[in-house]
């Protein structure tokens, strides 16, 4: 008879992981192979060795997928390679994204496009190729999208980037409403203030990121493998009955 904590092994799953080379990719795509996962990264980088070495310490293989998600053209690609490495497809993990920074006034349809393109068109694109797998396959799946705080706030000087991750948390219900009858459970992460690549401006500078820190009742930015935890419970058996539901992994900030 097995137990609960059987139900969050991935043994067996093939994971596609998009931005797995650094940040919140890693760390997500790292998680996912300690649960038991193989998984293939789809980067915009020509390599993501760090993160294969990761993968490969967890006894899990990792296959690397060269792609530049600002358009669609590569999204049937990425999938075609995934079947040719391993034959099936059981998690997505939407994480790849980009963000511009600029006055509202001032902010230009190439910054609004190009994380628009990146956020939201290629999410969705991506969820509908490895959704069409699934059913294909007959056996359900796992998709999670990575939102953002700017899913539930307005934030500042970041326009493209708070309509982009509102519409994935808008899509990720709709896809859940759909597809949910084909045992596919699509959810999402919401990130809080986390140390990545993409908020080195905000904790460059000391007044920003101390009033950051001072509304985060954890008191710290967030880690890559903080979401660890997330990422492996709602691409496991332990999630079937959640479903489209966005999660906040944020330390507290929408708390207070």
């Amino acid at each position: 008879m097995s137990g609960i904590l059987d139900a969050f092994k991935l043994d067996g799953k093939v994971a596609i992981v998009t931005g797995s080379e650094r940040g919140l990719g890693r760390g997500m795509a790292v998680a996912l192979a300690q649960a038991g996962a193989d998984i293939v990264g789809v980067t915009y980088a020509e390599n993501a060795e760090e993160t294969a070495a990761a993968v490969a310490a967890a006894g899990r293989k990792y296959v690397h997928v060269q792609a530049n998600l600002l358009t669609i053209e590569p999204i049937e690609r990425v999938v075609k390679e995934a079947l040719t490495a391993f034959g099936h497809i059981d998690i997505l993990v939407n994480n790849a994204g980009i963000i511009m920074r600029n006055d509202s006034v001032d902010f230009t349809e190439k910054e609004w496009d190009d994380v628009m393109n990146v956020n939201l068109k290629s999410t969705f694109f991506m969820c509908q190729a490895v959704a069409r797998q699934f059913i294909a396959q007959g056996k359900g799946g796992k998709i999670v999208n990575v939102a953002s705080m700017l899913s539930f706030q307005g934030g500042i000087r970041v326009p493209s980037y708070t309509a982009s991750k509102s519409g994935v948390k808008g899509i990720t219900m709709l896809m859940a409403n759909e597809w949910a009858k084909h045992g596919i459970n699509v959810n999402a992460i919401a990130p809080g203030y986390m140390a990545t690549d993409n908020t080195a401006q905000l904790r460059a500078d000391d007044k920003r990121s101390a009033e950051i820190l001072d509304r985060i009742p954890a008191g710290r930015w967030g880690l890559p493998e903080d979401l660890g935890g997330a990422v492996v419970f709602l691409a496991s058996k332990a999630a079937d009955y959640v479903n489209g539901y966005t999660v906040a992994v944020d330390g507290g900030w929408l708390a207070r």
